[in-house]
């Protein structure tokens, strides 16, 4: 996108696929409108004073700041953003540099990501993270170090080309599900914020979960992404 592909190729719509374990072998799903969360990354560097275990008064303890973050953040979507309109906030490493049992580290580093569905949601959760962050910090004597980057939007699927890739679905295999929204992330986003187009499931049958060490794809389901990306270029072409 900012290298100018699609202007210099005349791209007029665009068309991606996502494999979904679980969803039976060669089945299709779609959803016009949102389908994917926009995501944030971010990193919290909390510093205190290091010590002993055996003295914690001697010392300014990150864990007790750190834990006591991981557990306010999720204030954000119980108590601060609409309950019909969807967020994560997910932390999901926690580090240190003691490997020790009896000193206190002088600093903890927390990682994880958030999940929105809308413009208004995303601004409340960073403004929510960032107040909490940095209070919570604040009341146990420690200082922090924010990062929040807002790094994909949402993916959200054009009506008329929703059902284009549908009805490209439905040629290949006779038939294409609708599919529920979603918390997954997608740069494939990037691409619809220029473009209209839409982004489609094909279910591989049954396998591990995504992003898990056992995952494995199920090359049988390659003949049905080969033939809709053919179908969808024949029909859309023609036109």
């Amino acid at each position: 996108v900012k290298d100018g592909v699609l202007a210099r190729f005349g791209i007029e719509e665009v068309y991606g696929m996502h494999n979904v374990p679980g969803r039976s072998l060669g089945e299709f799903a779609i959803r016009s409108g949102n389908f994917y969360a926009a995501t944030g990354l971010f990193e919290i560097e909390l510093h205190g004073r290091g010590g002993h275990a055996a003295y914690p008064h001697e010392a300014v303890d990150p864990i007790i700041a750190a834990s006591q973050t991981v557990i306010a953040l999720q204030s954000i979507v119980s108590r601060n953003v609409d309950p019909f309109h969807p967020v994560v906030v997910s932390v999901t490493s926690m580090e240190s540099v003691t490997t020790t049992h009896n000193v206190v580290p002088d600093s903890v580093l927390l990682k994880g990501t958030t999940r929105t569905m809308s413009d208004e949601s995303a601004d409340i959760t960073e403004e929510r993270f960032r107040e909490i962050v940095e209070g919570t910090a604040k009341a146990h004597g420690c200082s922090v170090l924010v990062r929040y980057e807002r790094n994909y939007p949402g993916v959200f699927n054009t009506e008329a080309e929703t059902r284009f890739a549908a009805a490209a679905a439905e040629a290949v295999t006779g038939s294409c599900k609708v599919a529920d929204p979603t918390m997954w992330g997608e740069d494939f986003a990037f691409f619809l914020k220029e473009r209209p187009g839409a982004y489609i499931h094909l279910g591989i049958g049954d396998a591990s979960g995504l992003h898990t060490p056992e995952y494995n794809f199920n090359d049988e389901a390659i003949p049905f992404g080969c033939s809709w990306f053919v179908e969808v270029a024949e029909s859309r072409l023609a036109a």
